[in-house]
């Protein structure tokens, strides 16, 4: 990095000589380089031996035992693994530094430190656009959070937790974990569908709306581009995305709204096809702008057409085509093509029929049966009602019981 900041230097002021201050540090990195490295050296020489590696077992405990006795293996070269790994990050050796720490990882009994090597090991993995590696270190990551309250990632800008409550440091590390899983969500190929999985979770819905409503544009965005990718072999909640995001959509309106999620709004809200459709052309600006949606720019207008045609085709019983390849800023030619892939892909054969003469589609749909209307309301009730139970027992708090002696008031004699 200091090489780096040099070459800068001399590019930005080509007539001027670079100072000393820049050779200081350098020989100040190269020192510090070669010290952490021989303390770490020695754990590295005892646990990449084969024999070594076959004796470690799960228990943590039970391994510092085992390297003490066989191999004087103490806490704080341990530690060094941690410190050379972290030395490693910052002058950009990010794949030698993921290593140093998921050794330390394995070996370390501290809480606090392990779980700032998580997160050095993500950023490290992201850095290095191992997204395969990256997803799963996410995944690890967040299982500890949930199961833990731990610190803010030491790796970040953010030095230590700003508070000792257990709730808010939970509070602030998912709120950072749902920052950096970006990264990894819209560059892994399955990133979108995960996403919503992870996004939607009460947990971290619940983070979103609390700590960072921005977050709802990539969530729009991942379930408009989630469209497609809709099948049986999804979960539930996947599947049913759309619904749950505008609905979160509407309830954070007041503090938080883009071209994305008003579009949304205008759409399964207010049906409101026309502002629909002027918020879309505003959101593809801001899709074609996000660093992190540029790449899906095609991909999210496509699925957003097929959104707007499937919605206006479930709420008309007689459609003009050429109204409605208008509404999608389509040819009347492209426009046909377009309503007869939804109607197939949305497996309304049956019940649509277009009439090429008229140019028009006619949609005849069978009344929904008044018993099937209540099965469709009341769904899910009994699980919220005992979901809501058991967080009322979790907040209860025992009442203190009375004391036996009269309470006499002052003055009241």
């Amino acid at each position: 990095m200091v090489d780096y900041a040099v070459g800068l230097f001399q590019q930005l002021h080509p007539d001027n000589e670079v100072p000393e201050e820049f050779a200081g540090k350098r020989e100040k990195a190269v020192s510090t380089n070669e010290r952490l490295q021989q303390e770490a050296q020695a754990v590295l020489n005892v646990i990449e031996n084969p024999e070594v590696a076959q004796s470690l077992r799960q228990d943590k405990n039970q391994n510092l035992q085992y390297l003490r006795e066989h191999y004087n293996v103490t806490l704080e070269q341990i530690n060094a693994l941690y410190n050379f790994g972290q030395f490693q990050y910052t002058y950009g050796n990010y794949s030698g530094a993921a290593d140093y720490l998921y050794h330390f990882r394995v070996l370390s009994t501290d809480p606090d430190l392990t779980i700032s090597s998580h997160w050095g090991k993500l950023a490290c993995d992201i850095l290095t656009g191992k997204w395969d590696v990256a997803l799963e270190e996410l995944n690890t990551l967040r299982e500890s959070i949930d199961s833990r309250a731990p610190s803010v990632p030491a790796f970040s800008s953010t030095s230590s937790s700003s508070s000792a409550d257990p709730a808010l440091s939970q509070l602030h590390s998912r709120t950072w974990l749902l920052h950096w899983s970006l990264f990894v969500y819209f560059n892994h190929p399955q990133g979108r569908t995960l996403l919503l999985e992870t996004f939607l979770n009460p947990a971290y819905l619940n983070t979103i709306q609390t700590s960072c409503p921005w977050i709802l544009r990539y969530l729009a965005t991942a379930a408009v581009l989630s469209r497609k990718s809709v099948s049986g072999a999804l979960s539930s909640r996947v599947r049913h995305s759309i619904r749950e995001v505008v609905k979160v959509i509407q309830m954070e309106e007041y503090q938080y709204q883009d071209p994305i999620t008003a579009f949304l709004k205008e759409l399964y809200v207010e049906f409101d096809f026309e502002a629909a459709q002027r918020e879309l052309s505003l959101a593809e600006r801001v899709v074609a702008n996000d660093f992190f949606l540029g790449e899906f720019r095609d991909d999210f207008m496509d699925n957003a057409r097929y959104l707007i045609s499937e919605a206006y085709c479930r709420i008309h019983q007689r459609i003009d085509i050429s109204d409605l390849s208008e509404r999608l800023n389509l040819s009347k030619d492209e426009g046909e093509k377009w309503i007869v892939n939804l109607i197939r892909e949305t497996r309304m054969g049956a019940d649509a029929k277009i009439d090429l003469e008229k140019n028009v589609i006619e949609i005849s749909r069978p009344p929904l049966p008044v018993y099937q209307s209540v099965i469709e309301k009341t769904r899910g009730l009994a699980f919220r009602t005992q979901a809501l139970g058991a967080a009322m027992t979790r907040t209860q708090v025992p009442v203190p019981q009375e004391d036996p002696q009269p309470m006499i008031v002052e003055g009241a004699r």
